[in-house]
Formats: C-alpha cells, structure tokens, sequence
C-alpha cells in the first residue's frame, strides 16, 4: 500500500540534502507520535556499546517495530530527529547514514543533532520519528 505522506522538494533551496524539505499528509490522516527509538535490547542493555553505526541500526530496528505496532512502516515515516551524543562532525554522520541508508528513497525531513548526553548508560544514538497513515 501506498504511503499518504507527500515529500516536498524545491529548487529554491540547496540540492545537497539528504532528505526532503518539508513533508505533509492528508487531512485524514492518523497521526503516529513515537517516543524516541533506542538502541536497546530485549533484556534493557544497551546494544552496540561504543559503536554509533551499530547503535543507530538498533535504533531504527526498535522505530520499525514501534510503527508496525502502530498500523505503520517506515516510508508512513513524515519527520525524523536523530540525537547523536557527541561533538564530533563524523559521529553524526556515521549514525546519519544508517538512518538515510533505512529510509531510501523516502527521505523525509530531518534533523540531526549532537547532544552532550541520552538516557540510557552508554547510549550515543536516539531517534525521534512522527508517521502518518490513512486508515
């Protein structure tokens, strides 16, 4: 099925991005509101200590999880945040790019940040995701 979220896209704006401008769903449209994905395991230990590749593919896997509990898949998927903990240019990219590489073609719009401390002991990677899906 078809995913309700429209990607927009202008040539007004720089074509160096790596995910759409803006995004927005039909007015019908069932608002999906996930709590921050974390790289956690089953058992509430923290998974790919050390390692912000390896923690931001659990956190997408625990995101696919939360939105199909929710009736939704990643391309329902309208914004994303993507808290890195660290000050350093190239820890956001390493967690960016598993994020960007799981999304594909739908690129939705998002933000990336460093932080200077996450939730859990030894956590470096969260996401933050909002979806939108017509029942």
């Amino acid at each position: 099925m078809p995913s309700s979220v429209h990607l927009i896209r202008t040539s007004a704006l720089s074509d160096v991005a790596q995910y759409a401008y803006a995004a927005t769903a039909p007015k019908d449209a069932r608002l999906i509101f996930l709590a921050g994905a974390c790289p956690l395991e089953s058992d509430g230990s923290t998974a790919a200590v050390g390692d912000y590749a390896g923690q931001a593919a659990k956190c997408v896997e625990t995101m696919t999880t939360a939105l199909h509990a929710a009736g939704a898949t990643l391309t329902d998927v309208i914004s994303t945040r993507v808290l890195v903990a660290s000050t350093r240019q190239s820890d956001l990219v390493a967690a960016w790019d598993v994020v960007r590489d799981a999304f594909g073609d739908h690129d939705v719009p998002s933000t990336l940040f460093g932080v200077t401390v996450l939730g859990y002991q030894d956590q470096l990677v969260e996401i933050e995701a909002v979806a939108a899906v017509v029942d």
